[in-house]
């Protein structure tokens, strides 16, 4: 009950910080926001009916057609998170003055609210949107993947937007919607960003000895094959803050600095040496 409570505060806390992004700074500059939220925006600029019924009434068919894909629990939240998404846009409506008629200020700040109140709704498992939904009900009739569908449906959004309110304001619009996205992706995914690390070496034994005692991280040894050779050798496996990956390089130069490495993102670690990685 305790975490359901939290996660109820922060949907709620997501739903309020994105509708006083898109009526604090999109309405009122005409710069919209990708998906349904989009698709209502337009609707809304055309139509003079109200921004928040439409979020709510368009929002509910995709809703129905997540009961096929996702438990009760996701269907109940992001109802939740809707509805109450859909009473703040009607409630700050009209009711805030506008923060600013800058272009670029709209799409870098006015993004980075809504991708901050979107990220923490997702992060709480509920949804603001419907287009993911309805990308994957697609992909399981079409071969496209998720991200293709998003793609083209925002690429016809912003051409609609275009028609509509300009295309400087489409390329606003677009611009916010990047925004967003990383600050989305900032908030489920954290910044404390670490790098995972493979070393190929003929000495990745002293290698591995010299990272466990010089930066205090763990290492694991991989049997491997080489793809020429055919030789028996040990692969080592690490991962370190990203703060802290040119130590780890100058290490692996200095014993052998003809050693093969290969440096991945790592977004999230978990485990029993977690403040060690």
């Amino acid at each position: 009950m305790k975490k359901f409570i939290i996660r109820i505060f922060f949907i709620t806390l997501g739903a309020f910080l994105a509708a006083f992004a898109i009526e604090g700074f999109l309405v009122p500059n005409q710069v919209i926001d990708g998906g349904i939220v989009g698709i209502s925006m337009m609707i809304s600029y055309l139509t003079k009916i109200n921004l928040g019924i439409l979020l709510f009434v368009l929002n509910i068919p995709f809703i129905l057609l997540a009961f096929q894909l996702y438990g009760k629990m996701f269907i109940f939240q992001t109802f939740y998170a809707v509805s109450v998404f859909s009473i703040f846009v009607g409630i700050v409506g009209g009711k805030i003055g506008i923060v600013t008629h800058d272009g670029l200020l709209v799409a870098v700040f006015g993004g980075m609210i809504l991708g901050a109140g979107v990220g923490l709704v997702l992060k709480n498992s509920g949804s603001l949107d419907g287009t993911e939904i309805l990308a994957i009900t697609l992909t399981k009739k079409f071969p496209v993947s998720v991200g293709e569908i998003i793609m083209f449906l925002n690429i016809f959004i912003y051409t609609c937007a275009g028609f509509i309110y300009g295309w400087e304001k489409a390329m606003y619009s677009t611009l916010t919607y990047l925004t967003a996205s990383k600050v989305i992706d900032v908030v489920l995914q954290g910044l404390n960003e670490a790098k995972s690390i493979f070393i190929v070496s003929d000495k990745n034994l002293e290698i591995g000895s010299n990272i466990i005692s010089q930066l205090d991280k763990s290492v694991t040894y991989i049997d491997a094959q080489g793809g020429y050779s055919h030789q028996k050798k040990k692969m080592l496996y690490c991962v370190v803050p990203r703060i802290e990956l040119t130590k780890l390089k100058d290490i692996v130069n200095s014993i052998d600095p003809g050693a093969f490495i290969a440096i991945e993102n790592v977004h999230e670690v978990d485990g029993k040496r977690v403040k060690k990685y």
